[in-house]
């Protein structure tokens, strides 16, 4: 469904229908009438995830005995899958929740003067501690592990998939593009292994609002322990390549060819960070005319130290135009782990990044 961009089972069935070469693959003749397409969401809803997700594992089970796993090279992207759901089937979350518990509300008394048994239908409320536990559960499955600082997954009033809902397809969440507009979908993830077959070792399909880095070391960890592997390194494009997770792969004897991007820098047209010189003796940085940049303190939660130049030397330097637009002085983070940063950065040329 995914390479032939079939975003139904409906059409999945058609197409199947016209073709001979999946005919003979399902055992079917020319003329053997197809199960209706109702049957293939009968069976997933029968048969659960565990169901196929075991039928995943075995196959990944035969590449492995039949020698087409090396394991000594791990590969991780994502794409966007494009969900069988319209932008114009979007409503705020209130009036779903409203809509849902006027259909399934409470039901009047009776004459007892009890009320009726759809009572219990109605919608757990934000403030459910059973909820609560189980989005907490849902959400640090994908993105709690690696990440320094980082509380409980609460709704962000600034985030749109946290503020409406599809009515088609509730979990589909907006997924933006770099060239066209935002369409609901969803984000498949995986790990490849970097041998001549490269086989998929883990799937995993999260909402489309999830940040590519967020998953990646579940994966990854899942992916080792699974099928007992040891890689010498893992590659991955610069979404993945936050500092947390390149040191706890370092940490875990793992060489990460991930380019470790420094939002710092700002724009091309500025003083970039590697302009600024580090003092480690008196703990300051030096500018390009020769200032100070003096420490402010350190963000623990962000596991990074801001060294800030007086505004008044700022404005009246020459050289302000070419290193900030601010009024308060020019800003540079250094971060905890910035041996981590630095070797990873020093990989990002090397033969596996430029194979991947």
């Amino acid at each position: 469904m995914f390479f032939e961009d079939l975003r139904s089972e409906r059409r999945l069935m058609s197409v199947v229908a016209d073709s001979l070469s999946l005919r003979w693959y399902l055992g079917y003749d020319l003329h053997e009438p197809l199960p209706d397409h109702s049957s293939l969401t009968k069976i997933r809803e029968r048969y659960g995830l565990e169901v196929f997700r075991g039928f995943f594992d075995r196959i990944v089970e035969m590449c492995v005995e039949a020698g087409l796993v090396r394991g000594e090279e791990l590969f991780v992207d994502s794409t966007t899958v494009r969900a069988n759901a319209a932008k114009g089937a979007l409503v705020p979350r209130w009036y779903a929740r409203e809509r849902l518990g006027g259909l399934f509300g409470e039901r009047p008394a009776d004459a007892d003067g009890e009320a009726g048994a759809a009572a219990d239908a109605a919608l757990p409320s934000a403030d459910d501690a059973d909820l609560q536990a189980l989005n907490s559960a849902r959400e640090d499955f994908v993105s709690g592990a690696g990440r320094y600082g980082t509380k409980s997954r609460t709704p962000n009033p600034n985030k749109m998939s946290d503020q409406v809902v599809n009515r088609t397809d509730p979990d589909a969440c907006l997924a933006g593009h770099v060239k066209g507009t935002a369409r609901m979908g969803y984000k498949a993830r995986y790990v490849v292994d970097g041998g001549k077959a490269r086989v998929i070792l883990t799937a995993l399909v999260t909402k489309a609002d999830v940040k590519d880095n967020q998953p990646m070391l579940d994966l990854l960890r899942h992916t080792t322990f699974r099928w007992k592997l040891r890689p010498h390194h893992a590659t991955g494009d610069s979404v993945y390549g936050t500092i947390p997770n390149v040191k706890a792969l370092e940490q875990a004897g793992i060489r990460a060819y991930m380019p470790v991007i420094d939002y710092t820098w700002g724009k091309r047209s500025l003083f970039r960070k590697d302009d600024f010189a580090y003092d480690a003796e008196r703990d300051v940085y030096w500018c390009p005319d020769g200032e100070v940049l003096r420490n402010t303190g350190a963000r623990k939660k962000l596991r990074l130290t801001r060294y800030v130049a007086d505004p008044e030397t700022c404005d009246a330097c020459p050289l302000k135009p070419r290193c900030t637009e601010g009024m308060s002085g020019r800003a540079v983070n250094r971060n905890f782990d910035k041996r981590t940063s630095r070797g990873s950065r020093a990989t990002t040329g090397s033969r596996p990044t430029r194979r991947r």
